[in-house]
């Protein structure tokens, strides 16, 4: 519904606020979900469009907060710039809970609703339809949402649109999905001008779509489809000249997968560096695997890759082979000192507890933090991040888990405490949920301590000792900042973790948990679904 009939129409992209505080929430400040900046970025260069992004975990100092303090005021941004059409993003299921908050305070406006994400897929197209929700993307966005908006203000036929749902006489309707975008030329760079309020120090890119590891756990499916070398440089070098942008992560999963373009890339961003005089700080997300190739290492360093983040997943041998990962835990320890030989600082990523398909695992959970912290010294990582298991909407995980009468019900355990950092359903045996919270605290706050605010001034004070290293102080240099850096981030790891827990502490999510813990015990059909055989 179109309320301002001589004025251009707005489209409002909204990023929904976490839940409660989270590991996510500091980095999320300084930075902003991409998805929803490309789509308005397509929207305000249609003719007569105008476009915007609030991201509700970034709002700065002047974004209007909630009297709450939780995601903004959106009384006071209607009233201001009234809206015509809302986009809701539901790439994290965590917020989806707040999304369909969002949605009910527009719908009781009049306006229309458009969302998509990564969420919706399954029996959660149905959910969101009834939730509020007029229309839901399914396909990737950039082409789809040029012709829905159109239509919805000409009441064109939305029946001949690819890649939408939409409710028609109360039953649910899938349109054909839409062909994956295979010209990335055709994308516009992302305005990030569009995104109101925010302040953003971390720039993220995209690359590469798709991802053909077909990770049990994982939503991001579908054949790989990469970008020209030469668009990605182009919007990072946009960047840097209209924004002073120096910090950029690149935001999928197979940095490195496109060897050919991948060396291109970082040719031109090194040449380019040295010419303008300007050095950038880059973070990648890139597979264990290609530590094998020491060219294309080399060239990520002189174009300023200086991080790597890797899943890991986990140190324990038939859990990786539960998640359909091809890696044996000894040749993850090779390959990840490869990464930090180089001079990358690397970001390990696991997760702990994942249940397995065929065979009980006969370890201690005593013995699997012992797994975890002898793998993470042996492969040098520097810093860490441990989640537990996450059955997401779609997945096959997420299948096998319900037919085995394992996931905690929704009534309890909703989807707000689908983060990562909360125990969302009964582990293989002898294992308990809350030992699986207890455990993830006891590594993570092992590795992340407040006695590295004294470490921090001790690297600080021992700074001049890199006067010795003048006849190479490019060694010196490396020698003294990684352990600086590190002392830096478990310090602020460690005021992340005290946050969390202060938070949790308010919760009820114990309560809930017991009482979720009863529900499935209550309802299973009497099948043991956990004598299996012992893993040696």
């Amino acid at each position: 519904m179109i309320n301002r009939a001589h004025a251009r129409p707005r489209f409002r992209i909204i990023v929904p606020a976490y839940p409660t505080f989270n590991v996510y929430s500091s980095i999320a400040q300084r930075t902003t979900s991409l998805g929803p900046v490309y789509i308005a970025t397509v929207v305000n260069k249609m003719g007569g469009w105008d476009a915007e992004v609030i991201d509700e975990n970034n709002l700065n100092l002047y974004g209007p907060r909630n009297p709450d303090g939780r995601g903004a005021d959106h009384n006071f941004i209607q009233d201001e710039r009234p809206a015509d059409i809302i986009g809701l993003y539901g790439g994290l299921t965590s917020t989806i809970p707040r999304l369909y908050e969002l949605a009910k305070f527009y719908k009781k406006k009049g306006i229309t609703i458009v969302a998509g994400g990564q969420h919706f897929a399954g029996e959660n197209i149905e959910e969101a339809l009834h939730a509020g929700i007029d229309y839901l993307v399914t396909s990737e966005g950039e082409e789809t949402i040029k012709e829905l908006l159109p239509a919805l203000i000409n009441k064109g036929d939305i029946s001949k649109i690819d890649g939408i749902a939409y409710l028609k006489n109360g039953k649910v309707v899938i349109n054909p999905p839409r062909a994956p975008i295979t010209d990335f030329n055709r994308l516009p760079t992302p305005d990030f001008s569009l995104v109101r309020y925010a302040w953003i120090k971390l720039f993220p890119v995209n690359w590469i779509r798709g991802c053909g590891m077909d990770c049990e756990f994982c939503t991001v499916k579908g054949k790989p489809r990469c970008a020209p070398a030469d668009k990605v440089f182009e919007d990072i070098k946009y960047l840097l000249e209209t924004y002073d942008a120096r910090h950029f992560f690149i935001v999928d999963d197979l940095f490195g997968q496109f060897r050919t373009e991948t060396i291109h890339l970082c040719k031109l961003l090194r040449d380019y560096q040295r010419d303008v005089g300007r050095r950038i700080d880059l973070t990648v997300q890139i597979r264990l695997d290609k530590a094998v190739d020491s060219e294309m290492l080399s060239i990520m360093r002189q174009a300023g890759i200086n991080s790597v983040c890797i899943g890991f997943e986990s140190p324990i041998e038939d859990e990786l082979k539960a998640m359909s990962k091809r890696v044996k835990p000894e040749e993850m320890i090779k390959l990840a000192r490869i990464y930090h030989k180089f001079g990358f600082l690397v970001h390990g990523m696991f997760i702990f507890g994942y249940p397995l398909k065929d065979v009980k695992l006969n370890l201690t959970l005593d013995e699997r933090l012992k797994a975890y912290r002898t793998f993470i010294k042996k492969a040098k990582i520097d810093t860490i991040q441990i989640l537990l298991p996450v059955p997401l909407p779609g997945t096959e995980f997420r299948k096998r888990l319900e037919k085995e009468n394992r996931v905690y019900p929704r009534s309890e355990i909703g989807w707000e405490y689908y983060d990562g950092n909360f125990p969302l359903f009964e582990p293989d045996p002898p294992l308990t949920a809350q030992d699986l919270h207890i455990a993830v605290h006891k590594l993570m706050g092992r590795f992340y301590q407040l006695k590295y605010v004294f470490l921090l001034g001790w690297h600080v004070f021992v700074f001049p000792s890199l006067v010795f290293f003048l006849y190479n102080i490019k060694m010196g240099w490396k020698k003294w900042y990684r352990p600086w850096r590190n002392a830096l981030t478990r310090f602020g790891g460690w005021t992340i973790l005290k946050g969390w827990k202060k938070e949790f502490k308010k919760s009820d999510f114990s309560e809930k948990l017991s009482q979720a813990q009863k529900l499935v015990k209550s309802r299973d059909t009497g099948k043991d679904h956990y004598k299996v055989p012992l893993a040696h």
